[in-house]
C-alpha cells in the first residue's frame, strides 16, 4: 500500500474559518492547527529551541538590539524550523529591553504555527491565498461552468458537449465555448457554414 503524501494531506485542509486578521496579516489559531496535526499524525512533536545564558536557558535569541524565537515541528521524521522576530502589535521588532515573557510566548505560538505551515497546514495563507489549492481549483471550475452556462443557451449545451467530445462542462474552457458560439455552432454540433 502506497503512503499518502502527508504534505498534500495537510495542505488540502481548509483553515480559512480558523483565521483572524490583525494589522493586515492573517493569523491561524495555533491550538487548532496543532490539534489538527496531532489528530492526523499522533507522533508529531515540536521543539522550542533555547540558548544558554549565565542565568540558565532562555527561549529566545538576540543580537543585543532585538530578539527572535526558533521553533521546529517534526512530522514523520521531517523537521521544519521557523525563526520569527519578537514583534509588537504593529509588527515591528520590539527593542530587547522592552521584551516581556508574554511577548516571547506569543511569538513562540506564532512561530510553531508557521512551522506547521511549512509542513502544509495553512501554507496557502502565507502565500496570500484565500483557499487551499484543491478548493481554489474547484471554485475556479464552478465559476467557469457558471460563465459557460450564461454564454451557451440551454438548448445548445448538449451540442457543445458532443462537439468537444467531453463528459462534463468542467472539461472545456470558457474561451473554447465562446469560440464555438462565435462560429455559430448549431444544435447538431456542426458549423452553420457547412
Amino acid at each position: 500500500m502506497e503512503n499518502k503524501n502527508y504534505f498534500t494531506e495537510l495542505n488540502n485542509i481548509n483553515v480559512s474559518d480558523k483565521t483572524e486578521k490583525k494589522n493586515g496579516l492573517t493569523y491561524l489559531s495555533w491550538a487548532w492547527a496543532w490539534g489538527e496535526v496531532k489528530k492526523l499524525h499522533p507522533t508529531a512533536n515540536y521543539t522550542i529551541y533555547e540558548r544558554e545564558t549565565e542565568f540558565g536557558p532562555v527561549n529566545y535569541f538576540t543580537d543585543g538590539n532585538t530578539a527572535w524565537v526558533k521553533t521546529g515541528v517534526t512530522i514523520e521524521d521531517v523537521e521544519h524550523i521557523e525563526e520569527l522576530p519578537v514583534m509588537d502589535f504593529k509588527n515591528k521588532s520590539i527593542p530587547l529591553d522592552n521584551i516581556t515573557s508574554f511577548d516571547v510566548n506569543k511569538t513562540i505560538q506564532r512561530s510553531l504555527t508557521k512551522a506547521l505551515a511549512r509542513h502544509g497546514l495553512g501554507l496557502y495563507i502565507y502565500a496570500g491565498e484565500d483557499l487551499p489549492e484543491e478548493e481554489a481549483i474547484k471554485k475556479a471550475d464552478e465559476e467557469q461552468i457558471k460563465k459557460i452556462k450564461e454564454l451557451v443557451p440551454e438548448e445548445n449545451m448538449k451540442a457543445l458537449i458532443k462537439y468537444y467530445k467531453i463528459d462534463k462542462l468542467e472539461d472545456i474552457t470558457y474561451e473554447d465555448a465562446k469560440a464555438l458560439i462565435e462560429r455559430k455552432t448549431n444544435v447538431n454540433g456542426k458549423d452553420s457554414k457547412h
